[in-house]
């Protein structure tokens, strides 16, 4: 069965396959984002405060440890070699770099290192190096995350053996709505690599971006597809698109703040255990803006200069963010 099929059974029909659990329909999540804004709030605020401390923020720093060259057509990265964009590309960084750059992230306050890669996959001699890269910052202190694309079978296992915590792979979008953004690698694909992290034992990361021309109910099908995994993704970063001259969305006009929010909100709904990470494009957001997606139900951030490609909020401007809201970085 397809997840489009799945996100469209109620609860009350037949027991749900292994891995995809029809909890939440895409109607009902649509009705979520229909709701007053106040009243859609108060019901995320609910959510968070049932779960977590709604005054802790999870940190996280993301640092890009191959850049470019990618062979994939996602139509938002600036990383993808058929677009012509400012990106230099840079080959696998090596350990004492990494290592390096994890440590700073520890000192400024970051509990997870994520590292990425711009691959459509690891190649096999690649994982010897990553594999190491996770070990030395696990012996840090520090959880793991890392994305590397569609993970090949053993591969999983591997990075779990290594002291690997979490492995991300967003979904991007609603099934329906996949193929207007990507088109070499299928939705069912990304689905196959979450069962591999799972069934590997590895906590899953997958979330998705707002801007990418989708409407709200493409937005709802999203949310959907990630609540009925089963079980939710522990983290689930929610993107706002930043548009990359020289990208196929490069020209996409940004989604109504507003939007944003509801999304962030019906996440943290649908969603209730998980970190929902107020993620890429951050940096466009006003303190208002963000204080209202904490609210929304947001409970993890990007902390650092940079994201993969694009930059992000500096360490000290988050910290008197957070010294204003009375938040605490965990």
């Amino acid at each position: 069965m397809n997840a489009v099929t799945l996100t469209s059974q109620t609860p009350s029909h037949a027991p749900a396959p292994a891995f995809l659990a029809p909890v939440w329909t895409v109607e009902a999540v649509q009705a979520l984002f229909e709701l007053p804004f106040a009243d859609l709030l108060f019901q995320a605020q609910q959510a968070l405060r049932v779960h977590f401390n709604p005054n802790e923020v999870q940190r996280s720093t993301l640092l890009s440890i191959k850049t470019g060259n990618c062979s994939e057509d996602c139509g938002y990265c600036s990383q993808s070699k058929r677009y012509q964009t400012e990106l230099e590309n840079q080959n696998l960084m090596a350990l004492d770099e990494v290592v390096a750059a994890a440590q700073a992230a520890k000192d400024q306050g970051a509990s997870r290192f994520c590292m990425g890669a711009a691959w459509r996959g690891p190649k096999d001699k690649d994982m010897g190096p990553v594999l190491d890269m996770v070990r030395a910052v696990k012996a840090l202190g520090l959880e793991t995350c890392v994305t590397l694309g569609m993970l090949k079978e053993g591969q999983a296992q591997q990075l779990r053996d290594a002291g690997l915590d979490y492995y991300n792979h967003n979904l991007d979008t609603a099934p329906e709505f996949y193929e207007e953004v990507v088109t070499t690698h299928t939705y069912q694909d990304r689905l196959d690599t979450l069962r591999n992290v799972r069934e590997a034992g590895l906590k899953v990361c997958s979330g998705g971006i707002v801007g990418l021309g989708e409407s709200r109910l493409h937005r709802a099908g999203l949310i959907a597809t990630l609540a009925n995994l089963d079980p939710p993704p522990e983290s689930v970063p929610i993107n706002n698109l930043v548009a990359i001259p020289g990208t196929p969305l490069g020209k996409n006009e940004p989604v109504d703040i507003f939007e944003f929010i509801r999304t962030i909100a019906v996440a943290r709904i649908t969603m209730p255990r998980s970190y929902v990470r107020l993620s890429a494009g951050r940096e466009q957001m006003s303190a208002a803006e963000q204080a209202l997606c904490f609210l929304a139900g947001a409970n993890s951030i990007f902390y650092g200069d940079r994201l993969l490609t694009t930059s992000n909020p500096q360490a000290d401007r988050d910290n008197a963010l957070f010294e204003n809201l009375g938040l605490r970085g965990v």
